[in-house]
């Protein structure tokens, strides 16, 4: 196994966890308490654990504000099933923001043979991977932030207000059925509200373990969203409010 995809597996089972011992890594991955050690100590680098004595713990919030580049490697299936069910919504000629979520990365991975796209995006990830494909990319510029890899403030608001698009491709960290969609930072919460204003539609890709939870600042009422996409099917009580506000449910 190489050492990347040892450390991939390393944060899912810190996700899922919450707490992994190098004894235990050691003899699951067959490489030596040192190697496991030097793993570890990568990832406190990149900000997903902090080492403890004999391992190391998820970092207090990672659980909702995970880099995206730990992020863009956990439940890989899960997004990519999301993104199939999601293709479909996004026409030929559409006009599109698109946030930097993982999952509207894997969406847009499964677009590109769709003829005259346009995406305007605050992905730092998006714009260097996409840079040469078909699709007509916008950059909303900005301040970065190297966490998730997106471009933020007044700068990017700025650029945001001067479009009128289609539809906005948005993930968020938690959806409950009071409190509404919810994010993990501000920053990031704030650009996502100017997507909501400057689209026709909004396509929103959430998986089940993002139901019934509320996190730290509060994005929109669901009341805004026309289309939810999940890889499972909802409680009954979701399924009951989604068709009193008409949003379309697919799973």
């Amino acid at each position: 196994m190489l050492a990347a995809e040892r450390r991939k597996k390393i944060i899912e089972l810190a996700h899922q966890e919450k707490r992994v011992l190098v004894s235990v890594l050691s003899r699951m991955f067959d490489v030596t308490e040192e190697t496991i050690r030097r793993d570890l100590e990568k990832l406190e680098k990149e900000g997903i654990v902090s080492r403890t004595y004999g391992g190391a713990m998820l970092n207090r919030h990672t659980n909702e504000d995970l880099p995206f580049t730990a992020r863009n490697i956990m439940n890989t299936e899960i997004k990519q099933d999301i993104a199939i069910k999601a293709m479909d919504l996004v026409n030929e000629g559409d006009t599109l923001m698109v946030d930097p979520s993982s999952t509207s990365f894997e969406l847009l991975k499964l677009l590109t043979n769709k003829n005259n796209l346009t995406v305007i995006t605050n992905s730092v990830h998006i714009l260097n991977d996409f840079s040469g494909s078909e699709m007509n990319i916008v950059s909303t510029g900005g301040h970065l932030r190297p966490r998730s890899l997106s471009l933020v403030g007044p700068l990017a608001h700025h650029t945001l207000q001067r479009y009128n698009v289609d539809k906005a491709i948005i993930s968020c960290k938690g959806i409950d059925l009071d409190k509404g969609i919810t994010e993990s930072n501000e920053p990031e919460c704030e650009l996502k509200k100017y997507m909501l204003q400057q689209c026709d539609k909004v396509i929103l890709l959430a998986d089940h373990t993002k139901f019934d939870k509320v996190a730290f600042t509060v994005l929109s009422e669901l009341e805004r969203v026309d289309y939810l996409v999940t890889d499972q099917k909802p409680s009954e009580p979701w399924i009951r409010r989604l068709a009193e506000l008409n949003i379309e449910l697919i799973y």
